[in-house]
């Protein structure tokens, strides 16, 4: 064991906690990941404590205040000072039959018993929450000084336990910016099949997290290199070597890896970061050889057919899917400024809440291509929207002077014909707002029905 000499700075009611269970004869510790980035001087406030306290023990410290939030791991959430500390007693675990659940867990006293069973020595420190002692019994401290993420003991127990962990691995590289230890990355190399057996969720999850990193295009190197990518996106890999010339000096999955880093250092959302990752996930199925070049038509709306079919599989919740299947399948608009506002508007109301991540997609698209690359149309077309919105033109159905129940009392029936009506009257109000007055559109509808 070593005791590092810098000692974790806590607050008063962390150590008023620590105290109480020090008068029960008990001792609490704040674990992993929040000692690391305090070490790092990264801000942290996603804290989690382990105890030598089994959870009935914990729980009768403080009656009617403790919230048994996952008994069968150990773990409770304390309700101290109007705040919550999830407290997770020491433990040991079985064999990983599935690669991803212990078989058993038994509670433990020992605190180097509870820190080996975690998965990288940089995740694996603790600090008493009396006094903020850092210990470290697997030299955690010499691998943030060596930039690593290393598997603690055997790296192929580690993934053969939880084969998340190798995920893992490539996200903690790409979020310090370090390099996965030799070992530790051969025997991810060795196991990427085994991603398989996690769920979709925990996956998922994961990539998003990498994503969100500043350096998300290393985590997704990492993991093509490793072979996990394979398992996890065979799409974005199928893109690796296809070549596309013209504007493009890389193949489609470095151009998908510069938009990505392009939308990285624009800080823009998750889901656009993985909109620029697959955007152009399309192009190999539709690549054709055309005057010593390539084409690639219908890209845009074969990537969505994919990037649905992906986000299912990944079984992302029906915002993110519909959203980033409407990013690709939309990110090859082309404004120029012979745009009548006629179409300007239909433009808007065709991607509705979509524009803003689609123009910040379009923006990182066109800087992965060409650092240099003007995007002076793009900024003029977001001023001309602006007009559009202070105008309060229709963009909808529902921004028209008059409803179905307007339409109805003309004696329109409720259905295909009422739906067409309202369609043909928004058309002809996206071309002259003008005449979006009550008056003006009745007399139309009733046009319309003769």
């Amino acid at each position: 064991m070593a005791v590092v000499k810098t000692k974790c700075r806590l607050d008063e009611n962390t150590r008023a906690l620590g105290g109480i269970f020090q008068e029960h004869g008990h001792r609490l510790y704040l674990v992993g990941g929040a000692v690391r980035d305090y070490l790092m001087g990264i801000d942290n406030d996603d804290w989690d404590f382990a105890t030598d306290a089994r959870p009935d023990e914990v729980m009768s410290m403080f009656p009617h205040h403790v919230i048994p939030t996952g008994l069968q791991h150990g773990t409770v959430t304390v309700r101290f000072r109007r705040q919550s500390y999830e407290v997770t007693t020491f433990r040991s675990e079985g064999a990983y039959s599935d690669s991803r659940h212990p078989d058993s867990v038994t509670f433990v006293r020992s605190l180097e018993s509870d820190l080996e069973r975690r998965d990288f020595t940089i995740n694996a420190f603790a600090a008493d929450a009396l006094d903020g002692t850092i210990l470290d019994y697997h030299d955690g401290r010499g691998d943030l000084r060596r930039r690593l993420v290393r598997a603690i003991g055997d790296p192929q127990e580690r993934f053969g336990e939880d084969a998340l962990r190798m995920l893992r691995a490539c996200r903690f590289a790409a979020r310090l910016d370090f390099d996965i230890e030799r070992d530790t990355f051969e025997a991810i190399r060795r196991n990427s099949s085994s991603i398989v057996k996690v769920s979709a969720e925990r996956i998922r999850e994961e990539l998003y997290k990498t994503l969100m990193s500043d350096n998300a295009v290393k985590g997704i190197e990492l993991m093509r290199t490793s072979g996990l990518l394979d398992h996890i996106l065979p799409e974005l890999v199928a893109c690796v070597g296809v070549e596309q010339g013209g504007l493009h000096s890389m193949d489609v999955y470095h151009h998908c890896l510069a938009t990505l880093r392009c939308a990285c250092t624009h800080r823009y959302p998750p889901m656009v970061r993985l909109a620029a990752l697959l955007h152009d996930i399309g192009k190999p199925g539709c690549r054709k050889e055309h005057d010593g070049g390539y084409t690639f038509y219908g890209h845009d709306k074969e990537g969505a057919r994919m990037v649905d079919a992906l986000m299912r599989r990944l079984k992302a919740s029906n915002d993110e899917r519909e959203l980033v299947t409407r990013l690709v399948r939309e990110h090859m608009f082309n404004y120029t400024s012979q745009w009548s506002d006629g179409a300007l508007r239909r433009f808007v109301a065709r991607v509705s809440d979509a524009l803003e991540p689609l123009i910040q997609l379009r923006i990182a698209d066109a800087l992965a291509i060409s650092p240099d690359a003007s995007l002076d149309s793009l900024w003029e077309m977001e001023r001309r929207i602006e007009e559009i919105r202070k105008r309060n033109d229709a963009l909808g159905i529902r921004d028209l002077a008059v409803d179905g129940h307007d339409l109805m009392a003309l004696g329109i029936p409720a259905g295909p014909r009422l739906g067409r009506t309202l369609s043909a009257l928004l058309d002809a109000v996206m071309d002259d707002p003008s005449l979006n007055r009550r008056e003006t559109l009745l007399e139309m509808a009733g046009r319309l029905q003769a």
